[in-house]
């Protein structure tokens, strides 16, 4: 019968056995409290109740009652009924497998979780909560909460050279999002085309497909994407301050060249600015937005800076395109307000400013110590692209891509080949995309280790 709570106790259902009633009784009370199916403190059936339910006396109840209260399996108590004994032996549980250690996530798109700004984002809510009008609790601006964009107005003109007012910036859950309201939006006015970087994501480049937009493809060399071969497009995606994955910028007169094709073609130039704010061999490059706002539609994210789960995302329009942005976005905010007043409060109040200094300082120490290392392990191993991001590229010798990478599985490592980035699936290199960014303090230098073996290993045996 089912489990309910009742006046008399917990109903319970029991399986006699045996000739005697008394003694079947009591095996099954004891069976069930050494199994756990009665855990200690919990109220057994008054014995009128439990005797009505299993059709034997009371006394035959009362009296197993009694012999398990002796034995100290169950306890009794004026006005507390009988309960299982506190101190009563619990079923001994199967010894558990080892839970297998997990393999340490060196893949691009992680981070170390770990380092989320927990106390200073409390904090930051409280306060953006204590100050929220009573009206930031209905359904919003579908274009984002005004706190929210006139921080960022203000942080993406200090910090990225940004030119832009708050009543041009949309609030989006996550770059993917803000893509793809950009791809209906091209759509709308009758674009065909969006030309991407030959290295990148294989999302992005199926959302704008998916779109109904063709995707061309751009080489991309160690002064970025070779924006002179572009052609009849709408808009180019670009990487600009840091192309991922192969971590070069954009050259200055590449970054003039492609400005001229915008003004020349009416094109327009998207600025994927996902990690502008950790460049750290010196200050950052400005966003190429700065330079033409008119062509350029700049995208920014929390994901890299703060967390992925916070889904909030950017974007800076020309002021032409904002009404078939705001279309496409539609007329009911999709990104939590409450968020939206926490970032915009956590921004204001210079905690973003700090916890992304902090973050910066991490990831160029852990850079460094991934360069000292492999100069140790592996010297023919060559780190490339710029001092700058969460990750960086391992150029391998020729042949040893693949023997690195399974080395790595053994040792409980997961990493990406440079391969898994090239739209046309042709790779021109051996060489490895390392995340330094997505372990935590604590397993780093362990994590660093194995990697330093497996690649000492690795071109050990192929020589």
């Amino acid at each position: 019968m089912p489990e309910s709570q009742t006046n008399s106790g917990a109903d319970l259902h029991l399986v006699l056995s045996g000739t005697g009633l008394r003694a079947g009784l009591t095996d099954a009370l004891r069976d069930a409290v050494r199994s756990g199916r009665l855990t200690p403190g919990s109220r057994l059936p008054a014995s009128r109740a439990l005797a009505a339910d299993l059709g034997v006396s009371r006394s035959t109840v009362t009296e197993s009652y009694a012999e398990l209260v002796a034995e100290g399996w169950l306890t009794a108590r004026q006005g507390s009924g009988t309960r299982v004994a506190r101190r009563a032996t619990a079923a001994v549980q199967p010894p558990r497998r080892p839970t297998p250690r997990p393999a340490e996530a060196l893949m691009p798109g992680a981070s170390d979780f770990a380092s989320f700004p927990r106390a200073p984002w409390l904090a930051a809510a409280r306060r953006a909560l204590d100050s929220a009008p009573h009206g930031a609790f209905g359904y919003g601006d579908p274009l984002g909460r005004p706190e929210l964009r006139t921080a960022l107005a203000d942080y993406l003109s200090r910090v990225r050279g940004v030119s832009s007012d708050p009543g041009r910036i949309v609030i989006c859950s996550g770059f993917h999002h803000g893509l793809s309201l950009i791809a209906h939006a091209l759509k709308a006015r009758g674009g065909r085309a969006v030309a991407v970087e030959a290295y990148g994501l294989d999302l992005y480049r199926a959302l704008l497909a998916d779109a109904g937009l063709e995707v061309p493809l751009i080489p991309v060399d160690e002064h970025g994407a070779r924006v002179g071969e572009l052609r009849d497009v709408a808009a180019v995606l670009l990487t600009p301050a840091h192309q991922f994955p192969t971590g070069f910028a954009l050259s200055a007169e590449r970054r003039a060249a492609v400005l001229d094709w915008a003004r020349t073609t009416g094109g327009l130039i998207l600025e994927d600015d996902y990690d502008g704010e950790f460049r750290y061999d010196r200050k950052p490059v400005g966003a190429l937005q700065g330079l033409d706002p008119d062509r350029v539609v700049y995208f920014g994210t929390a994901s890299k800076s703060i967390a992925p789960a916070l889904r909030v995302a950017w974007m800076v329009t020309p002021g032409p395109l904002l009404p078939d942005v705001a279309a496409a976005k539609g007329r009911v905010e999709t990104v939590s307000v409450l968020d939206q007043l926490t970032l915009a409060e956590f921004i204001t109040s210079g905690a973003f400013d700090r916890h992304v200094r902090g973050r910066r300082q991490t990831y160029r120490r852990r850079r460094e110590q991934l360069i000292a290392a492999l100069g140790r392990a592996a010297p023919e191993v060559r780190v490339t692209g710029m001092a700058a991001g969460l990750q960086a590229v391992l150029e391998l010798p020729p042949g040893t891509e693949e023997p690195a990478l399974r080395a790595a599985a053994r040792r409980g490592l997961k990493i990406s080949s440079l391969a898994e980035f090239r739209h046309d699936a042709m790779s021109d290199r051996d060489a490895l995309v390392v995340n330094f960014s997505a372990v935590s303090d604590s397993a780093w230098d362990g994590t660093l280790d194995a990697l330093a073996e497996v690649l000492r290993a690795t071109h050990t045996t192929s020589v």
